[in-house]
């Protein structure tokens, strides 16, 4: 390695997006905005650093251990790298925009870094898209969000599209009603993750027929609900799981040819979620193209029922998975304009979707040239002239 590459030498899972890719990713993030402005959503932008008593507050507790700290030289306190924009979003509206009636909705893009990848996303640095719907409880809110990405992925071009709905609060709320040690708790916990049936019936107790019930109700939204309809459950779980039929009826309402599962028992994913959860897949990409749920916008902890939090529901979009699964964007027409073309001709052209490379010294062969700086067309006379192949 010389040493001109060893100093090019970039982080494990940080890297430099090239063109074409990079306004590629430039145009899908403020399509997708501009998707969500046109529902309501209007756009905020958090700063990149935060300080770490208020980035990691909350429902970002969740993600603290994937946070960069650092010291800030100017008020010496301790910072945060945000690791997702979903806490930012939530204490905007609970500190700047209290004032504005509820539900308040509002969208963002912008770069995450995280400390550290995972085996299917080993990248650090994550280009997201998002929405947050903050002041609504209502089951309408989540299908109302859903349904927003959903439109907004599809109007894009994202292809064989499907959502996976999940209640991470469900199986907490039954498990709080068996008498557990914390060791058999994590057990039947990681158990369940598993779809391991016969260590769930090793440490189910009393709830195992419930817990077995909820693994047979994965797949499909209509045959899942039939599976789970005639289960038997304490108060705080049953509502949960009537919460997700309305979703499930909503979104069967409002997109009726959209693929929708459910997956009762998943809380992978969802540490900070208090409600109906959902990930966004579109068949052939490794891993999801994004997801959310419900959760408590809160400043001062992720306790539902922290007087200074809101009911809140959103999703993150993540721009990398949707570029592996949208086909290559279609390059625009490149014409070389040779120097001395009046800036009227040159404005004429780019109006008419043409990009205008303009030569910056005489030349005696301008479509040799237009060649070396990759364009298609060379401007002679007065007319845009093709290149001739070879």
């Amino acid at each position: 390695m010389t040493d001109l590459e060893r100093k090019a030498l970039l982080p494990a899972g940080l890297r430099d997006i090239l063109p074409p890719d990079a306004a590629f990713e430039a145009e899908i993030c403020e399509t997708l905005v501009a998707g969500f402005a046109g529902h309501g959503y209007e756009r905020v932008k958090p700063p990149l650093v935060e300080f770490e008593d208020s980035l990691m507050s909350g429902a970002g507790a969740a993600v603290s251990a994937d946070t960069f700290r650092l010291m800030d030289p100017v008020s010496q306190r301790m910072m945060g790298v945000r690791a997702d924009i979903t806490t930012q979003v939530a204490r905007i509206a609970l500190t700047r925009l209290t004032d504005k009636p509820r539900p308040l909705r509002l969208s963002y893009t912008g770069e995450v870094l995280r400390v550290r990848g995972t085996q299917l996303r080993p990248e650090r640095q994550i280009a997201q898209v998002g929405a947050e719907l903050i002041g609504a409880e209502s089951a309408e809110a989540d299908i109302e969000i859903i349904a927003i990405a959903v439109a907004s992925l599809r109007e894009i071009g994202v292809p064989h599209l499907s959502v996976d709905l999940t209640i991470p609060p469900l199986v907490p709320a039954l498990m709080e009603a068996m008498p557990l040690e914390d060791d058999e708790y994590r057990a039947l916990r990681d158990a369940l993750d598993r779809k391991d049936v016969r260590a769930v019936r090793e440490h189910g107790g009393e709830h195992v027929e419930a817990l077995c019930s909820l693994m047979d109700g994965t797949g499909p939204a209509t045959k899942a609900l039939e599976a789970l309809s005639g289960l038997s459950l304490p108060v705080a779980p049953a509502r949960e799981l009537d919460r997700l039929r309305i979703v499930v009826e909503g979104l069967g309402r409002r997109l009726p040819d959209l693929d929708i599962t459910v997956d009762p028992v998943e809380n992978r994913g969802f540490e900070y979620h208090t409600g109906v959860g959902f990930t966004f897949f579109s068949r052939g990409e490794r891993g999801e193209i994004g997801g959310g749920g419900r959760y408590i916008a809160t400043l001062n902890g992720a306790d539902a029922g922290n007087d200074n939090g809101e009911p809140a529901t959103g999703f993150t979009l993540y721009v990398d998975n949707i570029m592996r699964v949208l086909p290559s964007p279609v390059a625009r027409s490149r014409i070389y304009v040779p120097p001395g073309v009046p800036a009227g001709d040159l404005a004429g052209l780019r109006r008419d979707g043409w990009v205008t490379v303009a030569g910056l010294t005489e030349i005696t062969d301008a479509p040799a040239e237009a060649r070396r700086l990759e364009c298609s067309h060379v401007w002679v006379s007065g007319r845009a002239e093709p290149l001739e192949q070879g």
